[in-house]
This record gives C-alpha cells, sequence and structure tokens, in this order.
C-alpha cells in the first residue's frame, strides 16, 4: 500500500503382429500430425504410397487430432484401438500431451470403444498435465467402474503429491480408503513421499501403521521410505529396526536401494565405518544391466570423501556396456570434486572430452566451477578458452560461474561482461536462473561506486525481470536515482509488483524522489 500511494503521488506530481500393427498405425498418425508440428518425426512414419499425399492435404486442412479422427472415420476408414495405442504412445513419447489427450477423449466418445483401467490412468495422467488437477478430480468423479477408479487415483494422488498440496492429498486418501480402493501399497508410497518433502517425518510411520492395520504388504519403496524419515531425525537404532523387519519379510528382496538409504541413514549420523560396511555390501547387490545403482552408491561414497569407492565404482559402473550418458559423467566429476581430488575429475573430464560427439558445455561447466570455488581463476579462464576453442557454446551457468570468480578477484570489469552475456543466452533460452544475492549486490555496489545511473537501471530492470530483486539492490537504485536527481516512479512500480515491503530508509528515499 505504502508503494501504491508513493506511485499515486510521483504520478499526480509526475513383432510380425507389432510390424502389422505398427504398418497400420502409418496412415492414421500422418493423418493426426497437426500442421503446427510440421517437423515432427515419428518412429512409424516411412509410408511413400499413393495415399500420402492425400493424407498431406488432409493434415494440412485439419489441425485437431480429434476432428482429423472423425473426419477419417466418417470417409469410411476403419480405426482399430491397437492403432490408436501405438499413435497415443507415439505422441507421449514427444511430449506431446495435448493432442494424446484428444485422441483418448475422442475414444471415449465413440460407442465402438472401451476404454480399460490403463486408458483411464492415462486419461487421468494427462488430465493432470494440461488441464490441470481440479479439471483432473472433476473427470475422476465421473469415472464409472471401481478398477477404472483405482488405476485413475493414482496419478491424481501423484499431482497433490508434486503440488505439496497436503490438504488434498489426505483428503482424497480418506475418499480412497471409504471406497475400498487402496488396495496397493502405491498410494501409501506416494504419501510417505509427500511427508518426507513437507519434513513431516513423524507422520510417516503413522502412514506405516495403517497399512499394516489393513494388512497391507509393504514394497521396497515403503521400506525405504520409512527408514529414511528415522533417518532424517536421527533415530538410527529405529531405522535399524526397519531394515530387520524388510530382511525378516519373505515379500520384499533387499537390494542394493536399501542398502544404500541404510548407509544414508549412517552418513547423516556419522556413523561412518558402519556405512562402510552397508556399501560394500550394496556394491554386491548390484547388477550390470543398468548404472543407476553404481551412481546413488557412487554419490554417497563421494559425501564420505571416500574417492576410492567413487573410481571403483566408476570403473564397474562401465561393464554395463553402451554410450555412457554425459550425464553421468557430470555425476562421477562432480563425486570426484567434492571427495576432494581434482586430478581425478580432470582425467574423468579428459576421458569424456576424447568421446563426447556432440560437445556438451554442462560437463565443462561442473569443472570450471571446480576450479573458481578453489580459487585457480587463471586456470579457470584458460580452461574457458580451452571449452569454446573445442566447439563449447557457453550457457548462463558457465558466464554466472565466471561472474562470480571475477567478482571474488575484483575483476569487476569482466564480472559485468560475462553477466551482460548471461543476460543475452536467457533471452534465448527458457530457465529458472537465480544468481546468489551476493554476486548481484557486488554489481550493482560497482555501478554505485562509479556513479553509472544508466548501467545500474538497465541491470536492476533485467534482475528485476527474472524475479530476484531484493529491498537492497532496489535501495540502491534509489540513492542513484536521487543522486543522478532522476526521478523514482519505475523503481517503485518494479518494487509493487515484486511485492517489496519498504523500510523506513526506503520510505524516505522514495519521497525525497518524488
Amino acid at each position: 500500500m505504502a508503494i501504491r500511494s508513493l506511485l499515486i503521488t510521483n504520478h499526480l506530481r509526475n513383432n510380425s503382429y507389432c510390424y502389422k500393427l505398427q504398418f497400420e498405425a502409418r496412415n492414421l498418425v500422418q493423418f493426426l500430425l497437426p500442421i503446427s508440428k510440421p517437423s515432427m518425426k515419428l518412429k512409424y512414419i516411412h509410408d511413400n504410397s499413393s495415399s500420402s499425399s492425400r493424407l498431406e492435404t488432409e493434415i494440412l486442412r485439419l489441425k485437431s487430432p480429434s476432428r482429423a479422427l472423425q473426419n477419417w472415420a466418417n470417409n469410411g476408414n476403419k480405426v482399430k484401438l491397437s492403432q490408436l495405442n501405438v499413435i497415443s504412445k507415439q505422441l507421449l513419447k514427444s511430449r506431446r500431451y495435448k493432442q494424446a489427450l484428444e485422441i483418448l477423449q475422442w475414444m471415449e466418445n465413440q460407442n465402438d470403444f472401451r476404454l480399460t483401467p490403463g486408458h483411464h490412468a492415462l486419461m487421468m495422467e494427462l488430465i493432470v498435465k494440461v488441464n490441470g488437477l481440479n479439471r483432473a478430480g472433476e473427470y475422476f468423479e465421473r469415472i464409472s467402474g471401481s478398477a477404472s477408479k483405482k488405476s485413475a487415483s493414482l496419478p491424481l494422488l501423484h499431482g497433490y503429491v508434486k503440488e505439496r498440496d497436503i490438504v488434498k492429498a489426505e483428503s482424497f486418501m480418506i475418499k480412497l480408503s471409504s471406497s475400498g480402493l487402496l488396495v496397493t501399497p502405491h498410494p501409501y508410497n506416494e504419501m510417505m513421499k509427500l511427508y518426507m518433502a513437507l519434513s513431516l517425518y513423524e507422520k510417516v510411520p503413522l502412514v506405516i501403521a495403517e497399512m499394516k492395520r489393513n494388512k497391507l504388504c509393504r514394497n521396497v519403496l515403503s521400506y525405504n521410505l520409512w527408514m529414511g524419515a528415522f533417518g532424517e531425525v536421527f533415530e538410527v537404532a529405529k531405522a535399524e529396526m526397519v531394515y530387520m523387519e524388510m530382511v525378516s519379510d519373505e515379500n520384499v528382496e533387499v537390494g542394493w536401494s536399501t542398502l544404500a538409504s541404510l548407509a544414508n541413514v549412517y552418513i547423516k549420523a556419522g556413523f561412518v565405518d558402519k556405512a562402510l560396511l552397508v556399501l560394500k555390501d550394496a556394491e554386491m547387490k548390484l547388477s550390470s544391466n543398468g548404472r543407476l545403482g553404481y551412481f546413488f552408491l557412487i554419490t554417497l561414497y563421494s559425501s564420505l570423501k571416500n574417492k576410492e569407492g567413487v573410481l571403483r565404482l566408476w570403473e564397474a559402473s562401465k561393464a554395463a556396456g553402451g554410450r555412457i550418458p554425459c550425464a553421468d559423467y557430470m555425476c562421477v566429476i562432480s563425486c570426484l570434486v567434492k571427495a576432494g581430488d581434482l586430478v581425478a575429475a580432470e582425467r574423468v573430464f579428459a576421458e569424456w572430452e576424447t568421446n563426447c560427439s556432440r560437445y556438451d558445455i554442462r560437463v565443462s561447466n561442473v569443472l570450471l566451477g571446480a576450479y573458481v570455488r578453489n580459487g585457480l581463476m587463471k586456470k579457470a579462464e584458460s580452461f574457458h578458452l580451452h571449452t569454446v576453442e573445442r566447439g563449447g557454446c557457453p550457457n548462463y551457468k558457465t558466464w554466472e560461474i565466471l561472474m562470480e570468480g571475477w567478482v571474488k578477484s575484483q575483476k569487476m570489469d569482466k564480472a559485468i561482461d560475462a553477466m551482460r552475456k548471461a543476460f543475452s543466452v536467457l533471452k534465448l533460452e527458457r530457465c529458472d536462473w537465480r544468481p546468489s544475492h551476493s554476486i548481484l549486490m557486488a554489481i550493482a555496489e560497482h555501478f554505485e561506486k562509479h556513479g553509472n545511473f544508466e548501467d545500474a537501471n538497465h541491470y536492476i530492470k533485467a534482475v528485476h525481470g527474472l524475479g530476484v530483486a531484493t529491498l537492497p539492490l532496489y535501495k540502491l537504485l534509489l540513492r542513484m536515482s536521487l543522486k543522478a536527481q532522476r526521478p523514482a516512479c519505475d523503481i517503485l512500480k518494479m518494487m509493487e509488483k515484486d511485492r517489496i515491503e519498504l523500510d523506513d530508509e526506503t520510505s524516505a528515499l522514495a519521497a525525497f524522489n518524488s
């Protein structure tokens, strides 16, 4: 209200079957591709038949999958459920959720198709993504049949959990319980995830108690979450009791994930020796069919500063075969840095650089950040030039890392140049950039020190656009505007939009600037 009053004052003042199925889906897939996505390529489109030109004409005329489907059917063409399933999967893989939802909704409105519980679950997932949780809740009420309701309930509950809406999630669980739809551990696991995310660790054992009352078996995730809740409050003995209960449960098998959860409990409590013993057991449970488990354990070893464990599992993970993704290289480099072995991190980076087909700047950013945090700015600058020469394209994070280093080494001209480059990159990239407040203030203070109001004004407007402007930044700009005898109207508007509360000093500055 204070800002609004000042603004007003200012204003006044101034397989063969599969192959057959895929073949049948080709024409229909072509037919359904909307004109808005001409570059979309689906796996099964290889049709060069005479019907392609006709279908292409239809694609140019019709944009909606449901309209296209209806037109296809009206022209006397048969539409099979199996065809639509194939097309829906392709749309999902392409993250074209709205089009996939339209197909399912069209199917639901046809008398020839009877949706399965799996279809209803998928429909619910898509409605949550496309239309939001309120519409998803309304759709759930319209579903008939307990099997379909049961299948659709989990995606809806997951949506509430993802939004951390504890009121709706708990209310929905009561409704499911009264309807007799809580027959698997999955909804209970979702609730435990929610309580963990909200730091309501004391509620997790209550969920387990309810599962036991309802004679529902716990699965591996149930035990891991239960154990993790005790770990968060440092109740190691209770976490060990959970583990022993799991060992005696014939319905579940103790694997690497459970042992990793127990090791994490020990690490948080400072029981290093116990953690190392459990991690050794977890290593024995790993499979060469996938790398996921290896990197969970690598992360735990790095938190113990155990570089030998990190390197041992990194080499063992290569037995899984196939191309090693950039994310895995980023993980192991980061873990080696955390474990204090920068030389080994450089070796792994060199290995990636030798084998990479495309230079992913995110990998080099990990090492660049390590150099900056360790005060090795000359090495960081040299490394940055090297990555650019190798074809790396700096992103906003690259410039943020360099900004941080140059601010710390008092090379403010370089820091400001990096800041400008970061802002120019942000115009091309969609991202949620939140640079540290200390770096933002350091650059603003440099502008104030040199009396450069125009640059400071442009800078803070850009920071305001990111949604990370703070009262100290605005206060600095108000001081500069007063000194430069510039009106504060635009500054106050930005503050109002950011819902910044004025303190006494800021109110006085704004009044002087009026």
